[in-house]
């Protein structure tokens, strides 16, 4: 079973991206992010022809999550993330699907830092552990894929400076991810992939997609249930490259 978290940066724009991926990938699951684009606006016809089923929560401007489901409907278990009954940013969505359930994660960015939003960071981060531990005191098969912005290590971002000050690097985003992954999760990358520099996203700015100066924002995490079934992890690192792309590239899981 192979499945993916792929933040989209736009469905509409880059459905052709999406597609063509799709088809070359030909993952189970798929989570995506930043689909940009009200309900009524999401293209579930297309993704109908192509093979999946879907269910998504839209939102104009940054938000927007979604789930694939390839030859089968995602059953929706959840559209929100607990927690904040006044949030109400399109920022998380979880579903069952062939017995395992996923998320689709959108971790706010949090920037600028120190300020609001990055206290609105935090604090998602705090609700979403909250619920991450309801699934591992059930022992659910669960992954909890998607979004972080998070660089969690100095390995998970190019050698600069640059970013210093920026919200997706701090010690306390990156203790907020620690502190997750400590209750029990697997970050698959990492698990397989434990001394690799290993990039999910290049900025558009300064020439960063050339220079492969990225970070690993986008993590795949697998419950106590799921991580014995890890057998492989990776990066579809080339379709950032295409026309049009979006500044993520695919990561995906494959479980025995």
């Amino acid at each position: 079973m192979k499945i993916a978290t792929f933040n989209i940066n736009n469905i509409n724009h880059r459905l052709p991206n999406l597609l063509r991926w799709l088809r070359a990938a030909n993952p189970d699951v798929v989570a995506l992010q930043e689909l940009k684009a009200i309900d009524g606006e999401f293209p579930a016809a297309a993704i109908e022809k192509a093979g999946y089923g879907a269910v998504w929560r839209g939102q104009k401007t940054w938000n927007g999550v979604a789930i694939l489901a390839r030859n089968a409907e995602p059953v929706l278990t959840r559209d929100r993330l607990p927690g904040n009954a006044d949030d109400i940013e399109a920022r998380y969505i979880e579903a069952a699907v062939r017995g395992i359930i996923v998320t689709s994660i959108y971790l706010p960015n949090g920037n600028p830092q120190p300020g609001p939003k990055f206290d609105y960071k935090l604090d998602w981060f705090a609700r979403l552990k909250r619920h991450a531990k309801t699934f591992l005191k059930q022992d659910l098969p669960v992954v909890l894929a998607g979004d972080y912005n998070v660089a969690p290590t100095a390995l998970d971002i190019y050698p600069t400076k640059s970013w210093d000050k920026d919200a997706l690097i701090q010690p306390k985003s990156r203790a907020a991810f620690k502190s997750l992954v400590a209750q029990g999760w697997c970050d698959a990358l990492r698990a397989l992939h434990p001394e690799k520099r290993i990039y999910t996203f290049w900025d558009y700015k300064r020439n960063r997609w050339p220079r492969d100066a990225g970070l690993r924002l986008d993590h795949l995490l697998l419950s106590p249930a799921l991580a014995p079934r890890l057998t492989k992890a990776g990066v579809d690192k080339t379709i950032r490259g295409e026309d049009g792309a979006s500044d993520h590239a695919p990561v995906w899981v494959v479980l025995r």
